[in-house]
């Protein structure tokens, strides 16, 4: 199976050297220092569920130069999808399955409108990494797994056949056959922790050990529920509790990706994640004064330094 990565930074870099390393056709699509760590180097993972050093890596920044591939793992930032899922059209062939994996829930849809329904799955990954150094990936936690399914549900004989090559390479997958409602059960504590670690610029451990941050971050996951039962989504019932235990097996060093981007000065995915939710919020009437806060909060950087 020939497999692409379309954004080589925590999430595709990580799942991409796990398949690569199991001996899959893998090629990184990236550009800049990374690309040429890759390029000279090769691909290195670090991270308490063992190391791998990928070299020779496949990687290159033009998708043309591939050609049109069996899978396409869709891993840019949120800002970035049109531009991104445009670039990609060289990959996708008629039976090429493109799985997001991307942050926010409303990327799939934006994705199709380029790419056209049949080739999107909407995906959640769940993992913790980040590029730590050109050409070097360290993964902060065991989370390792990702849930993707057809645009418009159902089954997937071409999703199940991939979850057995991604069991076989190291981690975790699963064929949803509702992949939006595993999105949003992955928003409401997704959304939330961004907006908390780069709103108050501490890591997990400081942030859910505070009972009154604690309150607030359930009352911001209420928002994020919400917002999503008035769009009809099939949220799990038990969804905040369930995302208010995960909090506390962060690793408490843990922040996440758009704290590390306000940090570093880059662009963040703010509009798609809180703004998302404050805009979607005023749309159908439903309050969310968390959400729009942190949102006002951080917009003079949502476009970096």
């Amino acid at each position: 199976m020939r497999i692409a990565i379309m954004g080589a930074g925590g999430v595709g870099g990580y799942f991409g050297a796990f398949l690569g390393e199991a001996g899959n056709d893998v090629t990184f699509i990236a550009r800049g220092a990374h690309l040429e760590a890759m390029r000279r180097d090769g691909l290195r993972l670090k991270g308490a569920r063992g190391d791998i050093h990928l070299s020779p890596t496949q990687a290159t920044d033009d998708p043309a130069t591939v050609g049109p591939v069996d899978i396409v793992l869709f891993a840019v930032k949120l800002f970035a999808t049109e531009t991104a899922a445009a670039a990609i059209r060289p990959l996708v062939g008629p039976r090429t399955a493109v799985i997001s994996l991307m942050n926010g829930v409303d990327g799939p849809e934006r994705m199709a409108a380029i790419l056209g329904e049949a080739a999107v799955l909407p995906g959640a990954a769940y993992v913790s990494a980040l590029i730590t150094h050109p050409g070097e990936i360290t993964y902060t936690s065991d989370m390792s797994s990702i849930v993707f399914g057809e645009y418009a549900g159902g089954a997937s004989a071409r999703g199940e056949a991939f979850a057995e090559i991604c069991c076989a390479a190291g981690f975790d997958a699963k064929v949803s056959a509702d992949a939006r409602a595993d999105l949003w059960n992955k928003f409401v504590l997704l959304a939330t922790n961004s907006a908390l670690t780069a709103g108050i610029r501490k890591p997990a451990g400081e942030i859910y050990s505070d009972p009154d941050l604690q309150a607030l971050a359930r009352a911001m996951m209420e928002e994020v529920v919400a917002v999503g039962r008035a769009k009809g989504i099939a949220l799990d019932p038990e969804i905040v509790e369930k995302s208010v235990a995960m909090t506390q097996s962060f690793p408490p060093g843990m922040y996440a990706s758009m704290y590390h981007d306000l940090n570093q000065g880059k662009p963040m995915e703010l509009d798609s994640l809180s703004g998302y939710v404050r805009r979607e919020g005023l749309r159908l009437g439903v309050p969310t004064p968390h959400h729009a806060t942190v949102w006002g909060l951080l917009k003079p950087y949502r476009d970096g330094a």
